[in-house]
């Protein structure tokens, strides 16, 4: 779960009206410059290439995208080359518009410059159209030196640079780099319809190329185990990213876009459940909760999993020794929670194209609520006893494990927003973890890099719960790197997934 945007403290903050009019540029150029003054991506792409013709979408795309991943070097190279500092936020875009196509998408010199100066015009500050052409002509002379000196350092806010070099210092400058690059797209087949193998033939009998990459997790559910329980988690990786009309049944909920780390957390948190099922001698109905829960992917994924009919599957486990009549099945209610209503809209939706809002196997319960102090419905009961067997929190975060995909991150995250973020997730934490079941499973997750969010936050946490035990992911986990608690995913490694924290605790 992202953590609400925040505004970023600009000299100058620019106008927050969205106006989808002009050329492509320009429309480029007003979308920049409402992210700047606190807008999210998500928020203005679709309005975007909403507002284009078929044959312009690609090319926005791809200049707002590219922009924003180059932001903090683009900025550096405008203050190296211009002779007096430029405090109007709009001409500085506009500029940093034409040096991305000079420099990184190779469109032809004088289309870059000339549009570029008349784009200038168009937003009213024609007065700086003499500067613009300028600065840019000069690069255009000799684009490859300036795109080295571009690459040469990070493209980040120097706060966040400074903080992921005192987090991993030994993956620092692979970090710096990756974080700049496009992410792969990855998909996840509903395994309740198809096969991911029958699902990958389907893509390669419609010209669309995808590896079958599998996730191995091998985690210590009980130091009386001899042995530690595996999860593998087949996934398909585009060679090239794909439009979601162009996915075959993708309307019909045979596959989800999600990213491969991102996979898995459904998969640990049922785990973690069967085990705790198998060596339970309680006959309870069972309750699981996925906090924090929207958009959802996560939620649909735990649920194909609960509906799925393998041998490794819940209700195999539940029923396998014992023939129960419809009388005696015992249920599964499953709550989801988030806190805005939008969000738990976009939960409906992403579940109905699923067709997993009304299973057999779970009472689905979808519940707008803060993860502060909402409470399960029975733990107001006289007893005051813990609800859940398992819960999976996906915690607010700063994201930054993501900003391959959400570039707008760094420039809508400050200093400060790490700070606050980490007092929510503990808050959270201490609200939800009296609500779970002696023997009972607690996933925490994030899509952060930054070690205040993760690993930090679960020593603070298990120093100050001592009925909480650490289940080991062992190291022969194919994924991610090892922890003092948990493990942490970042997104250079040769899996090419995105930054993800998990850390899987036991309530004793």
């Amino acid at each position: 779960m992202r953590q609400p945007a925040t505004a970023r403290n600009n000299k100058n903050k620019p106008s927050s009206n969205l106006k989808m009019i002009g050329s492509v540029r320009v429309r480029v150029i007003r979308c920049l410059l409402a992210i700047q003054n606190g807008q999210s991506l998500s928020n203005v792409l679709d309005p975007l290439l909403n507002s284009l013709h078929e044959g312009d979408k690609g090319f926005a795309h791809a200049l707002l995208l590219t922009t924003l991943r180059q932001w903090y070097a683009l900025e550096r190279l405008l203050d190296s080359l211009a002779d007096n500092p430029i405090d109007e936020i709009e001409v500085r875009t506009t500029i940093q518009v034409g040096l991305t196509q000079l420099l990184y998408l190779e469109v032809a010199d004088h289309a870059a410059i000339h549009e570029t100066v008349e784009s200038v015009k168009e937003i009213e500050f024609a007065h700086a159209s003499g500067l613009v052409n300028a600065i840019l002509r000069k690069v255009a002379k000799n684009p490859s030196k300036f795109r080295k000196k571009c690459d040469k350092k990070h493209s980040l806010p120097n706060w966040l640079a400074y903080q992921l070099k005192h987090d991993w210092s030994g993956d620092y400058d692979d970090l710096m780099q990756g974080l700049r690059q496009p992410a792969p797209m990855f998909l996840r087949v509903n395994t309740t319809i198809n096969s991911v193998e029958s699902y990958q033939q389907i893509l390669v009998d419609a010209d669309i190329s995808a590896d079958l990459v599998e996730i191995n997790t091998s985690l210590k559910l009980s130091s009386e185990a001899s042995e530690a329980a595996t999860v593998t988690i087949p996934v398909l990786r585009l060679e090239q990213t794909t439009a979601v009309s162009g996915l075959p049944s993708f309307a019909e909920g045979v596959v989800s876009i999600q990213d491969m780390y991102a996979q898995l957390a459904a998969p640990l948190i049922n785990q973690a459940l069967i085990s705790k099922i198998s060596s339970d001698n309680n006959t309870d109905d069972l309750q699981i909760l996925d906090a924090c829960a929207a958009p959802g992917g996560k939620l649909a994924h735990w649920i194909e999993l609960l509906n799925s009919d393998k041998q490794e599957s819940l209700f195999h486990v539940k029923q396998s020794d014992t023939e129960q009549t419809d009388e005696q099945k015992h249920t599964l209610k499953l709550t989801a929670i988030d806190n805005e209503a939008p969000r738990i809209t976009r939960i409906h939706e992403n579940l109905e194209r699923l067709n997993l809002k009304n299973t057999d196997n779970v009472q689905l319960e979808i519940v707008c609520a803060d993860a502060t102090r909402w409470q399960g419905q029975n733990k107001a009961k006289d007893n005051n006893a813990p609800v859940f067997d398992a819960i999976l929190l996906d915690a607010p975060c700063t994201a930054t494990g993501v900003i391959r995909r959400h570039p707008d991150i760094s420039i809508l995250r400050s200093e400060e927003d790490v700070e606050q973020t980490a007092r929510l997730q503990s808050e959270i934490l201490d609200n939800l973890w009296p609500q779970l079941k002696v023997g009972g499973y607690l996933l925490y997750i994030t899509c952060s890099i930054l070690k205040q969010e993760n690993v930090e936050q679960m020593q603070e946490f298990v120093n100050h719960h001592t009925d909480a035990s650490v289940i080991e992911l062992t190291e022969e986990c194919n994924w991610g790197i090892e922890q003092d608690i948990g493990r942490q995913c970042l997104p250079i490694d040769e899996l090419k997934g995105d930054g993800f924290y998990y850390a899987l605790l036991k309530k004793q």
